[in-house]
């Protein structure tokens, strides 16, 4: 049987939800306003909803993603559901909860990634010792035109033992694209780690099930004393700053440097709140510039108690913190006995390390490519099968060569052609291909064929800066392997081959899929 309830009012002024989409949201801070509902409704409710399943069952949230057509979105939970005596807060912007100690505390979190996320979107939610289930829907456009101030609350029986909301979003305003979702994951594991790390939350993305991959610690000897013993260079952190600002957590060095992934995540709650992913908390103070070895092997996480955060949950709202934050944290990790930045810094991975075993480097390295790949690759092909390149045969000359770098001409002589070679590693910023080749024959008073070529590499391409090494100790590798493609493609020609569809896919590739992290 169905039936109709008392509407819910969603005053103050709609009008407002019409504004909540021009949000700057990231997509999977977004989500995570949806996630933060869940595993609060669950911690607040364990002991009863253990008493009803008669076991103790993780938090357990699903997200799904259909990006066709206008897309749809669709979150599920297995918490203690939304009690008909939370509707008017639930779905009324801004309504504060009565305890605000826990994940939601501004009354603004499903409502803002909602609107932000859909034009359209709906809640079907069975509250625990309720017997029946409820569903709200939401139009967004046609509640803002009409001016409607009380929403259709529509009733279903069900048994009182069941709980579980269902969160649908449509007519979306942000497709989360292929490459997008890819991060969404990566950044939702990391948001949430330390909730899976203890099994309260068991997170599934599509058909994934999301786990936090934890950082190796390096373990060495100091670099001042090679003869010593190797010690794991991790620290407990403990900071007071004062009132109720407090930080505890640990600081460790990375046993394999990461230009995108080392770095703090500073945490509230157990919940990230900056630094997930590759968007990791790196502040020039501690870190100092991104060609140094601190910026690629410094890494931690921090809990900071009694201070706010902006209401979408993406970071801290320092006040004037943040400068002690940095003092006390810095003088925390230069610390003795374990000096982490000295160690950071003087350390050589090169110089310490044992030989590793080939294959597992081969299994790291293929299985670090393909991810890669899986992940920012289809977008490319997409682009290249819908709009098929043509470029331009390859010039006899580099057009507009690079203003700046280094260049060497050589020859090498061949029968009766001479080879004339010029080989430029090039760091003009305004150049964005990574390759550039020309190629001429001319003939010579002298009788013999000169087939000249000019291979120019690029040096601040995102593809040689993600691998380069922080003291840019793997130039060398580029230049190679950048002399040795330009003159591949040269010496296709002779074939008959049309060098300048390699050349143009190599580009491509290389900045739009190989250079991700």
């Amino acid at each position: 049987m169905t039936g109709i309830i008392n509407r819910v009012n969603i005053r103050p002024e709609v009008n407002i939800l019409s504004v909540l989409r021009h949000l700057n949201y990231r997509p999977w801070f977004a989500l995570a306003e949806f996630v933060d509902n869940s595993i609060q409704s669950y911690v607040a409710n364990r002991d009863l909803l253990r008493e009803a399943d008669g076991v103790d069952v993780p938090c357990h949230v699903t997200v799904s993603i259909d990006s066709d057509g206008a897309g749809r979105i669709t979150i599920t939970d297995n918490a203690a559901g939304i009690a008909l005596a939370d509707f008017p807060r639930a779905f009324r912007p801004a309504q504060i909860p009565p305890d605000r100690t826990g994940l939601s505390e501004f009354g603004m979190g499903m409502k803002s990634a909602a609107c932000w996320f859909a034009k359209k979107w709906s809640v079907r939610t069975k509250a625990l010792g309720e017997s029946v289930e409820r569903v709200v829907n939401f139009d967004i456009d046609d509640i803002v035109e009409d001016g409607t101030e009380e929403l259709t609350v529509v009733e279903v029986p069900s048994q009182p033992r069941r709980h579980y909301t269902v969160l649908e979003l449509t007519d979306l305003c942000h497709v989360p694209k292929r490459r997008t979702i890819g991060k969404i994951k990566e950044h939702l594991a990391s948001i949430y780690r330390t909730f899976l790390r203890d099994r309260t939350l068991r997170l599934v993305f599509g058909r994934d099930e999301l786990t936090f991959d934890e950082t190796p610690v390096l373990k060495a000897a100091p670099y001042r004393d090679p003869a010593a013993a190797p010690m794991e260079w991790c620290k407990a952190i403990k900071m007071d700053l004062g009132g109720l600002h407090n930080v505890t957590g640990f600081a460790a060095l990375r046993e394999v440097g990461s230009t995108t992934h080392a770095g703090f995540a500073l945490f509230r709650r157990g919940r990230l709140i900056e630094g997930s992913g590759d968007e990791s908390y790196r502040p020039e103070q501690i870190f100092g510039k991104s060609n140094s070895y601190t910026f690629q092997r410094l890494f931690g996480e921090l809990h900071l108690e009694g201070f706010d955060v902006s209401h979408t949950k993406d970071g801290f709202r320092w006040e004037e913190h943040e400068e002690l934050f940095l003092e006390l944290l810095e003088g925390e990790l230069k610390a003795a006995p374990m000096n982490l930045l000295d160690q950071a810094e003087g350390y050589r991975a090169k110089q310490h390390r044992r030989p590793r075993d080939l294959d597992k480097v081969a299994e790291t390295a293929a299985n670090s490519v393909a991810d890669v790949v899986e992940r920012e690759l289809a977008p490319v092909l997409e682009e290249e099968t819908q709009h098929p390149a043509n470029p331009p045969a390859v010039p006899p000359m580099i057009p507009a060569p690079s203003v700046s770098g280094f260049e060497r001409i050589v020859e090498v002589r061949v029968s009766t052609t001479v080879w004339v070679l010029a080989i430029k590693a090039g760091t003009d910023p305004a150049v964005s291909d990574w390759l550039r080749v020309g190629d001429a024959t001319k003939p010579s008073s002298d009788g013999l064929r000169r087939r000249s070529v000019q291979v120019e590499v690029s040096l601040l391409h995102p593809f040689v800066e993600r691998f380069a090494g922080a003291d840019n100790e793997n130039m060398e590798v580029f230049v190679r392997f950048a002399s040795a493609t330009g003159l591949a493609a040269a010496l296709s020609s002779e074939a008959g081959g049309k060098p300048q569809f390699f050349l143009h896919h190599l580009n491509k590739l290389l900045r739009e899929t190989f250079a991700a992290p």
